[in-house]
C-alpha cells in the first residue's frame, strides 16, 4: 500500500494559512476588548462610564445634587461611588447629566481634564460640582467646601484623600485630632493629585 506524503511546499502553505487565521482571530478579539475599556493613565485601565441623564421625575431642580445610582461608576477609576457614599462627589453638566465619583480625589483628577475621561465633554459644559461633608454626610458645593490634606485618614482604595467640611471650625477640629492642613479647592495642586492617584492605581475590567 502506498502512503501519500504531502510535499514540503504544501505543508508550509497549510501552516502559513493557519497562522494567518489565528493572528486575525486574535486581532479581532483584541479590537473588541479595546472598545470596552478606556486607558486612564499609564498602567491604569477603566470602564468607560456613561453620565447619568437628568430625570424630571426626580422632583429636583436641574442643577441640584442627586442620589447616587447603585450602578453608577466613577469615570476616573471605575469604582461604584454608591459603595463609598461617605466620600462621594458629583459633577453636573449644564444639561443635567451627572458623573459620580468615589472620592474628592477622583473628582479633582477629572476636573483637570474632563475630556480625557468623558468623550466629547469639556470643562465649559460643567455647571456645578458637589462633595460630601465628612461630618454630616450632606452634599456641599465644591467651591464652598473646606478640605483637609495630609491627614492620616485614608479614602477609598486605602490612599490619601481630602476629607470635606462645610464649616472651617469643623475642619480645624478634625486636623487637631487626625493631622493635616485645611485648604480650599483652588489650593489643591495638580501634582499632589497625580501623586495620590498613582498611589492607588488599579485595574478595572468589564463585569
Amino acid at each position: 500500500m502506498l502512503i501519500h506524503i504531502p510535499s514540503a511546499k504544501l505543508v508550509a502553505g497549510i501552516t502559513g494559512a493557519l497562522l494567518i487565521a489565528l493572528t486575525l482571530t486574535k486581532f479581532v478579539l483584541w479590537q473588541a476588548t479595546v472598545t470596552e475599556v478606556q486607558t486612564i493613565t499609564s498602567g491604569d485601565i477603566c470602564i468607560v462610564a456613561p453620565a447619568t441623564p437628568f430625570d424630571p421625575n426626580w422632583g429636583i431642580s436641574l442643577l441640584a445634587p442627586r442620589k447616587i445610582p447603585n450602578d453608577a461608576r466613577c469615570p476616573v477609576c471605575g469604582m461604584y461611588p454608591a459603595r463609598t457614599s461617605e466620600w462621594a462627589a458629583q459633577v453636573i453638566f449644564k444639561n443635567g447629566d451627572t458623573h459620580f465619583f468615589d472620592s474628592p480625589l477622583t473628582l479633582f483628577i477629572y476636573l483637570l481634564d474632563p475630556s480625557k475621561y468623558s468623550r466629547g465633554r469639556n470643562a465649559s459644559e460643567i455647571a456645578v460640582s458637589y462633595v460630601t461633608d465628612t461630618s454630616q454626610g450632606e452634599w456641599i458645593k465644591t467651591s464652598e467646601a473646606f478640605f483637609v490634606t495630609g491627614s492620616g485618614v485614608l479614602g477609598p482604595m486605602r490612599a490619601g484623600n481630602f476629607p470635606v467640611f462645610s464649616h472651617l471650625e469643623d475642619a480645624q477640629s478634625f486636623t487637631e485630632k487626625r493631622g493635616g492642613t485645611v485648604i480650599k479647592a483652588d489650593q489643591i495642586k495638580s501634582q499632589s493629585l497625580h501623586d495620590l492617584h498613582r498611589s492607588r492605581q488599579h485595574l478595572h475590567l468589564k463585569d
